[in-house]
């Protein structure tokens, strides 16, 4: 449908989405148009424009038989909806027909995240060799920062400043952020750029993070360096980067930072993302109460 590609470049170029998330978007409306094409009605397949809410919820059901996870099928809908509410807003309708469709709850997850002992035993498990100075870099940078892997394997050399000892980070929908790191960083990415770096750019490369080949590392050379060394250090956990990420958020309101704070530096456009990490540090205030109130 015509509507459906200028949708995708209006989420595009206006809302300055990821190549990921409009696959997405265009992967769950082509499923939906298949739908309605396989549901002919008098002879015709239906139309974005004449669906009703009742046929919405048949596809909502659908969905469920197909017996696909509460997270993906809330996904689908919204992106159906998101459709919907930019057809209105572009005339072609008057109201949105998934405006009353109730998606399914999905359960909250308390986020998975690793102890200092072992956070340090991963970081020093690195060798000395230039592919181990850069895995270390790599850890220490997640560590510090809470980047997301998208945004690390993203960096470029110019958006590291060793002097002020911070990172420059383009987050969802490009938007701009400065990371700080502290010395343990600071050396190991100086060890990094100064020895093993220029041993591994080939190809005279920008990016900060490079393979042996001289090309940007990609998501799934970061999985596997990480990996590496969750089996190194006999670490018996499913350790992602995303894990690092929430170690990062967990440990700082251990240590007393502020939930703004700690959205900043994560990225979060709603401190409603971030506030998940509160339930992690019940533990350490419970902790904190029992070895201070007198009465405890």
């Amino acid at each position: 449908m015509e509507q459906v590609e200028s949708f995708l470049i209006y989420l595009k170029v206006i809302k300055n989405y990821s190549e990921h998330t409009l696959r997405s978007y265009a992967a769950d409306l082509n499923q939906f148009i298949e739908y309605l094409e396989e549901n002919k009605h008098n002879g015709e397949p239906k139309k974005f424009f004449s669906v009703s809410r009742k046929e919405l919820r048949n596809y909502l059901s659908k969905l469920q038989q197909n017996k696909l996870s509460r997270k993906t099928i809330a996904r689908k809908i919204a992106s159906i909806r998101s459709f919907y509410n930019y057809l209105c807003r572009e005339g072609y309708l008057e109201e949105n027909p998934c405006k009353n469709i109730k998606t399914p709850k999905i359960p909250k997850k308390l986020p998975n995240f690793i102890h200092i002992e072992e956070i340090n035993l991963l970081l020093n498990s690195p060798d000395e060799t230039s592919i181990g100075r850069r895995d270390r870099a790599i850890l220490e940078l997640f560590y510090a920062t809470g980047i997301r892997v998208s945004e690390l394997i993203g960096l470029n050399i110019d958006d590291v400043d060793l002097i002020g000892n911070s990172l420059r980070v383009f987050g969802k929908g490009s938007k701009e952020r400065i990371l700080p790191f502290g010395s343990f960083t600071k050396q190991a990415l100086e060890k990094y750029l100064l020895t093993s770096r220029p041993e591994f750019d080939t190809k005279n490369n920008d990016a900060l993070f490079l393979n042996k080949y001289g090309g940007r590392l990609s998501t799934r050379s970061i999985r596997r360096i990480i990996k590496k060394y969750v089996v190194k250090t006999s670490l018996e956990r499913n350790i992602s980067p995303h894990t690092l990420r929430h170690t990062f958020a967990t440990h700082l309101l251990n240590r007393g930072a502020d939930l703004r704070t700690v959205q900043e530096l994560l990225g979060h456009v709603n401190i409603s993302t971030t506030q998940i990490y509160t339930h992690v540090t019940k533990n350490k205030i419970r902790e904190i109460y029992n070895s201070t109130h007198p009465r405890a």
